[in-house]
């Protein structure tokens, strides 16, 4: 089948050899039929030959505005109009779209749809997740841990908490406790200086509101370890929460 061409007033066009393709006619006899109707004044627009080339042959065809293609139709086989309606709903959609997307092969729209569908589902999903980590991160009680914010979230193995962050090169395990790798310090985690039973001075990981968010992202995309028992729902329940079903 042919491929879109704009009139001059950039509108889409239907040719000759389109209609004879869709009614299953001879093109010969579609140009005659559209010759007559000219002749008669029916269609709104002069006909106008354009060549085109075939088997290494110029021939010539007819080129339709919608109307005028449909009157034509509606002469040579009445029973194809509706495919021709399509064709038409095809090509106004074509010339709706950029330069660049017109030519692209049904596969490739289809591909191009299907893309476009995801990336909707991933803002949606961004837009989601964004909502519920500012919720958590607006709640943050200073000086929460990680096992302590993950106490807040439906199913997680708080006792791999923090070997899982270790593994994953954010924390450092030290013989007393945990600190924060260098590249994620007053990023992720600040640490924060207490007296252990000894009086000795300690230092503990907690979380920033940016480590909050980036602890819950772990927690919805499955990096996190989670209890045996886990129901398999991703929530969280803020501490008042918590305090309230006390």
């Amino acid at each position: 089948m042919a491929d879109l061409i704009l009139s001059g007033n950039n509108t889409p066009t239907m040719s000759s050899r389109e209609i004879a393709e869709l009614t299953g006619s001879r093109h010969d006899n579609v140009k005659r039929s559209a010759e007559r109707l000219a002749a008669d004044h029916i269609l709104t627009s002069p006909l106008e030959g354009s060549d085109y080339e075939h088997r290494g042959n110029i021939y010539q065809e007819y080129r339709f505005n919608k109307r005028d293609s449909l009157v034509l139709v509606a002469r040579l086989s009445p029973e194809f109009t509706a495919a021709v309606v399509d064709r038409w709903q095809f090509l106004e959609e074509q010339a709706a779209l950029p330069s660049w997307a017109r030519n692209l092969t049904k596969e490739a729209r289809i591909a191009l749809e299907d893309l476009s569908s995801q990336v909707d589902h991933y803002k949606g999903e961004t837009n989601r997740l964004n909502a519920v980590c500012n919720d958590l991160a607006e709640n943050l009680k200073s000086g929460l841990t990680p096992v302590e914010f993950c106490r807040m979230l439906n199913g997680v193995n708080l006792n791999r908490v923090q070997p899982v962050l270790v593994e994953r090169k954010r924390l450092l395990r030290t013989p007393h406790g945990y600190r924060s790798a260098a590249a994620y310090r007053d990023k992720l985690f600040t640490e924060r200086r207490y007296l252990n039973r000894d009086d000795r001075p300690c230092e503990k990981v907690v979380l920033t509101q940016k480590g909050a968010k980036w602890l819950y992202a772990q927690y919805e995309q499955g990096r996190l370890e989670m209890r045996k028992d886990w129901d398999g729902h991703y929530s969280h329940v803020l501490f008042d929460d918590q305090e309230n079903v006390a």
